[in-house]
């Protein structure tokens, strides 16, 4: 088991930037890849980025591709997403979300077995 925790969520405007952390614990933090995933009010969570163990295997959602970067560092156990030019739409809950059988990223929520809370972003108009 992996215990996850997010940090950096807040009330933007739009276009502003935020960076998102993910501080992990339980494992080794290199034995595993990381995602990121958003639920937004009224709607289904749904997949944001991943990254493999070594920063390899990195895949965004078509919404965010070009405005948002997964990275991590292993010897702070520690997974970010940077979000810039962000928008009323980013508006949700994030969560980072730990794959514990295979050291690749993916983009499905059953594909991962341990999840942190979540942090609000809120993007204002």
């Amino acid at each position: 088991q992996v215990q996850l925790v997010e940090s950096g969520g807040g009330l933007v405007q739009a276009g502003d930037s935020l960076r998102l952390s993910c501080a992990a614990s339980g494992r080794t933090f290199s034995d595993y890849a990381m995602g990121w995933f958003r639920q937004a009010p009224g709607k289904e969570r749904e997949f944001v980025a991943t990254i493999g163990w070594n920063g390899g295997t990195i895949y965004y959602a078509d919404s965010v591709k070009g405005r948002f970067t997964i990275s991590r560092d292993n010897a702070k156990n520690t997974v970010y997403l940077q979000m810039n030019s962000l928008k009323p739409e980013d508006t949700a809950i994030y969560y980072c979300a730990a794959r514990l059988r295979t050291m690749r990223g993916a983009s499905l929520e059953y594909q991962y077995d341990n999840w942190g809370q979540g942090t609000q972003v809120t993007v204002s108009s």
